[in-house]
């Protein structure tokens, strides 16, 4: 499924895949996110971490009634509020998906699957 922008120039086309790795990338940008987890599997009930390469599978990107909504699946650094990282990474890809690329975004869920000492 991809999502459409009608221009005066012409129709653009999303993927999924990239708006997810934008949002992905945007997260990543923000203080206290060790990286995002694997939102399919756990191991030995760890969150897997994934690598920068592999964003996309971190974040579910969902689009109905035309209305855009974001769900990534992080792990935060210990010692960090987890509610004020959670809200600063709200924030910031709905800013970056709305001014960036220009799609309006309902809502960016966050799913904290672990906690880790970041290095």
């Amino acid at each position: 499924m991809a999502i459409e922008l009608n221009t005066k120039y012409g129709t653009i086309h999303i993927s999924d895949e990239a708006i997810a790795v934008i949002a992905g990338s945007a997260a990543m940008e923000c203080y206290g996110l060790v990286g995002m987890a694997s939102r399919k599997q756990f191991k030995d009930g760890f969150a897997e971490l994934i690598g920068r390469e592999n964003l996309a599978r971190g974040v579910e990107v969902n689009l109905e009634n035309n209305q855009l909504s974001i769900h990534l699946y992080i792990i935060v650094s210990y010692g960090t509020k987890i509610s004020e990282v959670a809200h600063n990474i709200q924030q910031k890809v709905k800013y970056v998906l709305t001014e960036v690329v220009g799609l309006e975004v309902a809502y960016v869920n966050i799913s904290v699957q672990g906690v880790r000492v970041s290095s």
